[in-house]
């Protein structure tokens, strides 16, 4: 019974102690194990999965790999020296095959010490060489500038930039003020513009139309001619008359379609 007990007591032990030192290590889904012997940073990166490690002398830094998101405001100055906001949004990855890199030169707090600087300055780089009109109208090829200033900057420390979104822009009180009044006068000189258009539209139209009236009376005029003139214009009242004669007889008047004289 003693010796069973003491079986007991010794596997206990040595379960314990087995966990304790905790030999494995678990590397989850879109995360790299750097593995650091007695604190050095070796070449072995551990994929996801469990992997064995050798206790005490051995220990693993986990860093997630995931294309991960920033988002940032910098202050600049646009090439006409307009103070310019700008809120930018970075979608980023570590590289899977240099997280032990990072780890040694820069370690966990690349956020801070790389990648918001790294922002900035691609920020206050970029802006410098567009006016704040041309921020506004070019704002695909600014942000394709600030992505590949940023892809440099960031690839040298084992960063890869996936997107780059430009959020928003936001200038002083002032330069909107005279953007907003560069618009309006924009709109009601097009405003004018189709209307001078539409006067001329419909005068051409009244112009056309008194063309065609002209026509059609020279027309009608050269049939009522080759018809016998005066005598065709008689004959054709003859047929429109309803046979009364007028109520009243004016003096000197003559009567309806009546010639006396013939």
């Amino acid at each position: 019974m003693n010796m069973k007990l003491a079986i007991f007591a010794g596997g206990a032990i040595v379960v314990i102690v087995f966990l304790a030192i905790n030999p494995f290590v678990m590397v989850s889904a879109g995360e790299r194990g750097i593995v650091l012997n007695w604190g050095a940073v070796s070449d072995k990166i551990l994929d996801e999965g469990i992997h064995w490690r050798t206790p005490i002398a051995q220990s693993v830094k986990k860093l997630d790999v995931k294309v991960q998101k920033e988002q940032v405001e910098a202050q600049a100055a646009s090439r006409d020296l307009q103070t310019v906001s700008t809120t930018l949004a970075l979608n980023y990855n570590l590289m899977a095959d240099k997280v032990n890199k990072l780890w040694q030169d820069i370690g966990k707090n690349y956020k801070e010490r790389l990648i918001d600087p790294a922002i900035q300055e691609a920020v206050k780089a970029t802006t410098a060489n567009y006016t704040a009109e041309e921020l506004v109208t070019k704002r695909q090829q600014v942000g394709q500038d600030i992505k590949a200033a940023l892809s440099e900057r960031l690839g040298k420390n084992y960063i890869n930039v996936d997107e780059v979104s430009i959020v928003n822009f936001d200038f002083s009180a002032s330069f909107n003020t005279a953007i907003e009044a560069k618009v309006t006068a924009e709109q009601n000189a097009l405003a004018a513009k189709n209307k001078l258009e539409q006067s001329k539209y419909e005068a051409e139209q009244r112009i056309a139309q008194a063309k065609g009236e002209a026509e059609a009376i020279k027309i009608q005029a050269q049939a009522i001619n080759s018809q016998g003139g005066a005598d065709y214009v008689q004959l054709q009242a003859v047929r429109q008359w309803n046979g009364q004669l007028p109520i009243q007889m004016i003096p000197g008047a003559t009567v309806p379609f009546l010639n006396l004289t013939k």
